[in-house]
């Protein structure tokens, strides 16, 4: 994928998350309004039901005073008699006492007659007795009728309503009115809902972004691999054809036949090395690799190993240095797995060394392990490239120097096998000061 095809999806990304977030804030911000409107006029109608209901009441209270005024014919000033002496408790002064049964029908009539259809109970204060006594519970009915129930009557407060008075009274009290109280909205914030779909869709960006760039990242490691298989593949193809045809061309120089024909014999070994380097690979990646593991010398492993470097990789110059301090150097593993892993690291030191290359091998015991640590003087690897050049096909940037060959699958193969071993490898390395790699096998 192009860099300008990544580019475009993290705009359009970015783009659409922040049009999915401002939506969110704007509908945020309209039901905050919506339910403070609402609220508010909930508020309001409650308000004016209240004093509707308060009005109402001291009309019907001031109709039963009036009665019971005009049935013992008393013109005394009732100025102040009725007080609310809370939403849903009143108490109307009177002269003389009365008939609880006289009072329940003058209440009943005029509640009814001012449209208030509540539950209600009253009690009358006998000041010669010093006593309040309590009706039962009066409930409205559907047919427009009070129905007596029992006296267990929810939120009558008798101890406030039994006020020091020198004369007699009776009060009224409506247990349900209470419950229309303006109350505060209850709702579960909307910042719980966009905050969970903005986390929700930032973790799917995320990972997408994060995908997008991986497969990228591989995409350009399988093209740099078949970019370099195709010219190791080329190379020796093309010197096995020019030989061919000068063999073609000789009359009887046998001397020069035999010549050409070691550069095809040479050339098609190397061919076949590396078809079956790409093979083995292949074949170990895809599945469980089966190892013949015996008793190892390690240290035996290393000197044999440097004898053939110093021989062959190391003829123009160069130096191995080998350090056995490890006291336990024998444990069970594939012999020729672990030699074509030291192989392939000494390989590297060799091929990433811009001057003589000098290589140091220590080993030595950490608790159950053999420790095998090798070092180099090469060129080095970027920080940025050290978590990923155990990666299949990766091959790290070597700048101006373009003569080294590979497919990127030496690390990837040295991981590998330890791994199989229930070992362990690491990495340390600067730029232009070298590397140095620590292999851990069990014993």
């Amino acid at each position: 994928m192009k860099r300008f095809r990544i580019n475009a999806v993290i705009i359009l990304g970015v783009l659409s998350l922040s049009s999915i977030l401002l939506v969110q804030l704007l509908w945020v911000r309209k039901t905050i309004e919506i339910q403070s409107t609402s609220t508010a006029i909930q508020q309001k109608s409650d308000s004016l039901n209240l004093k509707e209901f308060s009005e109402q009441t001291n009309l019907a209270l001031r109709n039963v005073l009036n009665i019971i005024s005009s049935a013992i014919e008393d013109s005394s000033d009732q100025y102040g008699a009725i007080k609310q002496l809370n939403i849903n408790q009143f108490k109307v002064d009177i002269i003389q006492e009365l008939d609880p049964y006289y009072l329940e029908t003058l209440l009943k009539k005029a509640l009814y007659n001012q449209n208030i259809h509540e539950d209600f109970t009253f009690g009358i204060y006998d000041c010669f007795t010093n006593q309040l006594t309590f009706s039962k519970l009066y409930k409205f009915t559907d047919d427009s009728l009070y129905k007596l129930v029992n006296n267990n009557i929810i939120g009558l407060d008798s101890a406030r309503l039994k006020l020091k008075n020198d004369g007699h009274y009776f009060t009224v009290f409506f247990p349900n009115v209470q419950n229309k109280l303006p109350q505060n909205t209850v709702f579960l914030s909307p910042w719980i809902y966009i905050s969970t779909i903005v986390f929700l869709v930032l973790i799917f960006f995320g990972f997408s972004l994060a995908t997008i760039i991986k497969q990228k990242r591989l995409s350009e490691v399988i093209t740099d691999f078949i970019n370099n298989m195709t010219h190791e593949l080329k190379t020796p193809i093309a010197t096995i054809s020019l030989s061919s045809e000068m063999i073609m061309r000789l009359d009887n120089d046998l001397e020069k036949a035999k010549k050409y024909a070691g550069i095809i014999f040479k050339e098609n070994k190397r061919l076949e090395t590396q078809v079956e380097r790409v093979l083995n690979i292949s074949t170990l990646d895809t599945e469980n690799t089966t190892l013949n593991k015996k008793s190892l010398d390690f240290h035996e492993l290393l000197d044999e190993v440097k004898d053939t470097f110093d021989f062959n990789q190391l003829a123009n110059g160069g130096k191995i240095l080998i350090e056995n301090n490890a006291s336990i150097f024998t444990i069970q593993a594939d012999p020729i797995h672990i030699t074509n892993v030291v192989y392939n690291l000494l390989d590297n030191a060799v091929k990433y060394c811009i001057t003589k290359p000098f290589i140091s091998i220590t080993t030595k015991n950490e608790r159950n392990y053999l420790v095998i640590e090798i070092k180099d003087n090469g060129i080095g690897i970027r920080k940025e490239d050290l978590k990923m050049i155990f990666d299949k096909f990766y091959r790290v940037s070597t700048g101006n120097i373009h003569d080294i060959k590979g497919f990127g699958l030496g690390l990837f193969y040295v991981k590998l096998i330890i791994n199989e071993h229930n070992g362990s490898i690491d990495v340390k390395s600067k730029l232009g000061e070298g590397s140095a790699f620590t292999i851990k096998l069990p014993y």
